[in-house]
């Protein structure tokens, strides 16, 4: 991996790799895309510019859960992403099975 670590990966592994930390005042959506290929273009293509470096995570959420809320598209159907308000933050990340995986990150 990187050397470079960003503060929100940072705020991951201090949940024991758990939960993913609360949103920025500026943030008020949490975004996860449902693919890797979008994640990976995320981190690569506007993370990487954007502040020097970028990461890939993967981990399963309770089926339940997720049902709450519709996929939806942004820019193309190959960008499908659920938008979870920051206030429900805290029940998705109860409602992730196992650990967050980093599977790629961008220097």
């Amino acid at each position: 991996m990187a050397s470079g670590r960003t503060k929100e990966l940072a705020l991951i592994e201090q949940s024991g790799m758990r939960a993913f930390p609360p949103r920025l005042p500026e943030q008020p959506i949490f975004y996860p895309v449902t693919t890797e290929a979008y994640a990976i273009k995320i981190a690569r293509d506007w993370n990487v510019p954007a502040s020097g470096s970028g990461f890939v995570t993967r981990f399963e959420v309770r089926k339940e859960f997720l049902d709450r809320y519709q996929v939806q598209t942004a820019g193309g159907r190959l960008y499908q992403e659920y938008w979870i308000p920051a206030e429900e933050l805290s029940a998705f990340n109860a409602a992730i099975v196992g650990e967050i995986e980093v599977t790629a990150s961008f220097p």
